[in-house]
């Protein structure tokens, strides 16, 4: 990792996090850290999460520019350059891509591919491997992320939908040679949720009731079809109401549809109230010329 660094002829910093580890790793990194004065060390007093781990490694780091690498040996410290390389070109994100990844087909890849092409048509950023810790990014991206749950690999989409610039390289992936992945079939799950999670946020943050407004008035006319079925079968075929489950149908529709226009409401009020205490605003800036904000 240093001589990689050193090579490249720039200021650098290397943050160890230590995500509670049990083997021995936190001894090691102090005495390695110990040595090198470019070299620092973090520990969380437990094991929070890789998503966790990643937001103590960005809220400790000093450079503009933040490089994110997992600690298993499978990234190559050498690629680095890669992504700096695409930094200086203009881009705010740089995503690795590991084109020729090393991990079990059924229970690794293929669980990706689908993952990676399911958030690519949802949050409209066309990345190869969105899983992919290996990634630098523009400190100013970064500003106000707050990582939650698995979320570190929509990092990439937070920067994308505030109108910052990412692309995607190719790098190099090794095969595990120590320890066992925590990942596996398991993660398709959780996935989809924080897919379903990001797609709300992405789109319907700023204007909930947009959401479950259109849930609302759905519900409603599919009540008011219900009801105008149930007339029509009384009319021409002499069915009465009572005799199918129309009504109770018809009922559940309306309560449903009137509960989604409440809860759009209820999330109007409580958006509002989230940018209005945080002092957030609607909107992001890229430059400014002969402009300030005002108090």
């Amino acid at each position: 990792m240093s001589s990689a660094l050193r090579d490249l002829r720039k200021s650098y910093e290397v943050i160890f996090v230590d995500d509670g580890s049990t083997d021995g790793s936190d001894k090691a990194l102090r005495r390695i850290c110990g040595a090198d004065p470019n070299l620092r060390f973090i520990s969380l007093s437990r094991n929070f999460g890789q998503t966790a781990a990643i937001s103590a490694g960005i809220d400790s780091a000093k450079g503009d520019i933040l490089v994110l690498m997992d600690g298993d040996l499978q990234n190559d410290p050498a690629d680095i350059g890669l992504l700096l390389n695409g930094v200086a070109e203009g881009f705010d994100v740089v995503s690795g891509w590991r084109k020729d990844r090393k991990d079990p087909f059924l229970t690794r890849r293929l669980p990706s591919i689908v993952a990676n092409a399911l958030l690519s048509r949802l949050t409209g950023l066309r990345l190869h491997d969105f899983g992919c810790t290996l990634k630098a990014y523009r400190r100013e991206v970064l500003e106000g992320v707050r990582l939650y749950g698995e979320m570190h690999r929509f990092i990439p989409v937070y920067a994308h939908w505030q109108g910052g610039r990412v692309t995607e390289v190719v790098v190099t992936h090794h095969r595990r040679q120590q320890g066992r992945s925590k990942y596996g079939l398991e993660r398709i799950g959780k996935v989809v949720l924080d897919v379903i999670v990001m797609t709300f946020l992405g789109h319907h943050l700023v204007k909930p009731i947009y959401t479950f407004g259109f849930a609302g008035f759905l519900f409603l006319a599919l009540s008011a079809l219900i009801v105008t079925a149930m007339i029509v079968l009384k009319l021409f075929f002499g069915v009465y109401m009572i005799q199918t489950p129309l009504p109770v149908l018809a009922a559940m529709m309306f309560i449903t549809g009137i509960i989604n226009l409440l809860l759009g409401i209820i999330a109007e009020i409580n958006i509002r109230t989230y940018f209005e205490s945080q002092g957030k605003k609607t909107y992001s800036l890229r430059t400014r010329v002969n402009s300030e904000d005002r108090a």
